[in-house]
C-alpha cells in the first residue's frame, strides 16, 4: 500500500484542490520531488506551499503515521529534513525533536484504484493481469514504450558483457567467449555453458589454436562428457584420444572441474545438444577466435551471419554425440540459432564496444540489425499475441521480452508505462 501512496504523489494523481494539512492549512504541490530508492526520505528535494509559506525538503509517506516512531524515523537525523508527513490513517500526531509538529497529511486512495492496483500486482485472474486491457490500448501508445523496452535490453545485455569482461581482467576477446558460450546454451543449458568457458579460459586455449582436438578435449573434460562408455568402434577410439589429451590439458593449466554443470537434452532436436554446440565453440577457438575482432566491423545482418559460417568436420560432420549414429551427415547450426546468437552476442557486444571505444552511428546498426531479424517465437511473443501486440521482427520480440521478464513478472506494474496508463486512468482524484 506504501508503494501505491508514493505512486500516487510521484505522478499528482491526488487532486489538488483536495490537498490539506490535517490541521486544516491548504497544501500545493509546487514539485513532489525525486523518489529514493535508497535509504532515507521516500521523495527528495520536494517544494510545497503550506498555508501562506513555500518550504522545500524532503517527504515521508507511510501507511500509519504512527510508522514514523515505529519505524525510528524520531531518532534518524536523516529525516531532520522532512516538510511533510503523508499517510493514509492519521492515528498520532508527529513531532520533530524541538516537540514542533511535522505538517501531516492524509491521502485516501480511491476504492477503485486500490482495487485496481491489488488486481493488477497480486491477482492471478489472467497473465499479463493487464491482459484486458493491454488488447483494447491503442496502438500508438504500445510503440513508444515498446521502443524504450527494446533499447533498455540493448543496454543491459552490454551492461552484463561489461561485468563479464571485468572478471575476465579486462580481455574483451575472452568477455566475447563467455557471451558466445552462454549463448550457445540458449537459454536451457545457458548457465551451464557460462561456467564451462570461466573454467576453461580462452587465453589458455588459444596457447593450442590450430590444434582442435586439444581445444575439444580441453571443454569437453571440463564439461565432464568425457565419460560415456562405448564398445569397441571408431567413436571409442575418437573418444580414447580426448580422454588421453584431456589429462595433459588439465595437468599442464591446473582445470578444475565446474561439479553440477546438469547439461539438459530432454526434448531437445538433437543439433541443440551440448555436444554440437561445445565442437562449435572449439572450432571458433582453434580457428583464432576471429569473432571478437571482426564483431566491431559487422555493418549489416548478412556480415553478421558470416560470423558464425563455421563448419563443424571430421568427427562432428556426422555425429550428435559421442555415439555412434551411422550417419553421413547431420544438419549444421540453423538460420534460427544464428539469428539467436547475432541478437544475444553481436548487438550487445557491437553496443559495448561503441561505448567503450567510441562509434556514434553503432546503436542505428544494433536497431537495424534486430528489426532485420524475424520475431523470436517463444511463450512469451505468443503471449503477447494474445493480448493484441503484433511482433513483426526481433527489435519487438526483445522489447517483449524485456516487459515480460522485468516488468510482468516482478510484478512491477508501477514502473511499467501500460501499467501508469491503466492505473492513473482508474485513480479519482479525490481525498
Amino acid at each position: 500500500m506504501e508503494k501505491l501512496m508514493q505512486y500516487v504523489w510521484q505522478h499528482r494523481l491526488w487532486h489538488p484542490s483536495d490537498m490539506a494539512t490535517v490541521d486544516g492549512e491548504s497544501l500545493e504541490v509546487i514539485d513532489p520531488g525525486l523518489l529514493n530508492y535508497d535509504a532515507g526520505p521516500d521523495f527528495f528535494n520536494a517544494k510545497l506551499r503550506i498555508g501562506d509559506k513555500i518550504w522545500a525538503g524532503n517527504v515521508e509517506i507511510h501507511v500509519n503515521a504512527s510508522d514514523w516512531y515505529r519505524h525510528g524515523h524520531d531518532n534518524d537525523p536523516a529525516y531532520d529534513s522532512v516538510i511533510l508527513h503523508i499517510v493514509g490513517n492519521n492515528d498520532m500526531r508527529i513531532e520533530r525533536h524541538n516537540g514542533h509538529a511535522i505538517p501531516q497529511a492524509v491521502m485516501e486512495c480511491a476504492d477503485n484504484f486500490a482495487a485496481a492496483y491489488d488486481e493488477m500486482v497480486n491477482g492471478t485472474s489472467c497473465d499479463p493481469p493487464c491482459l484486458q486491457e493491454l488488447s483494447e490500448l491503442p496502438d500508438i501508445y504500445k510503440t513508444d514504450w515498446l521502443s524504450s523496452l527494446a533499447f533498455e535490453r540493448i543496454y543491459s545485455k552490454s551492461a552484463h558483457l561489461g561485468e563479464i569482461i571485468a572478471r575476465c581482467d579486462g580481455n574483451w576477446r575472452a568477455g566475447i567467449y563467455v557471451l558466445l558460450a552462454r549463448s550457445l546454451g540458449f537459454s536451457t543449458n545457458s548457465d551451464a555453458f557460462e561456467r564451462l568457458a570461466i573454467s576453461t579460459p580462452l587465453t589458455r586455449l588459444l596457447h593450442h589454436q590450430g590444434n582442435e582436438t586439444a581445444i575439444e578435449a580441453a571443454l569437453f573434460g571440463q564439461a565432464g562428457l568425457l565419460d560415456e562408455t562405448l564398445s569397441e568402434c571408431p567413436e571409442k577410439d575418437y573418444l580414447d584420444s580426448l580422454r588421453a589429451e584431456y589429462v595433459f590439458m588439465k595437468a599442464k593449466y591446473s582445470l578444475e572441474q565446474p561439479v553440477g554443470l546438469g547439461w539438459k537434452m530432454a526434448r531437445m532436436r538433437p543439433q541443440n545438444f551440448p555436444h554440437r554446440r561445445i565442437a562449435f565453440l572449439a572450432k571458433a577457438v582453434a580457428d583464432g577466435f576471429q569473432i571478437a575482432s571482426r564483431i566491431a566491423a559487422v555493418d549489416g545482418i548478412e556480415s553478421a551471419r558470416r560470423l558464425f559460417d563455421i563448419k563443424l568436420d571430421k568427427f562432428w560432420a556426422s555425429h550428435y554425440t559421442f555415439a555412434p549414429t551411422g550417419m553421413k551427415l547431420v544438419p549444421g547450426m540453423g538460420a534460427s540459432s544464428v539469428n539467436s546468437l547475432i541478437i544475444n552476442v553481436v548487438v550487445p557486444a557491437m553496443y559495448h564496444y561503441s561505448t567503450a571505444f567510441g562509434g556514434c552511428d553503432t546503436l542505428e546498426t544494433c536497431v537495424e540489425l534486430l528489426q532485420s531479424l524475424p520475431p523470436e517465437d517463444n511463450r512469451i511473443t505468443r503471449l503477447f499475441d494474445a493480448a493484441g501486440i503484433s511482433c513483426p521482427d526481433a527489435f519487438t520480440s526483445q522489447a517483449l521480452i524485456q516487459l515480460r521478464r522485468n516488468y510482468c513478472e516482478p510484478r512491477k506494474c508501477l514502473y511499467c508505462r501500460f501499467g501508469h496508463r491503466f492505473l492513473s486512468a482508474k485513480a479519482i482524484r479525490r481525498r
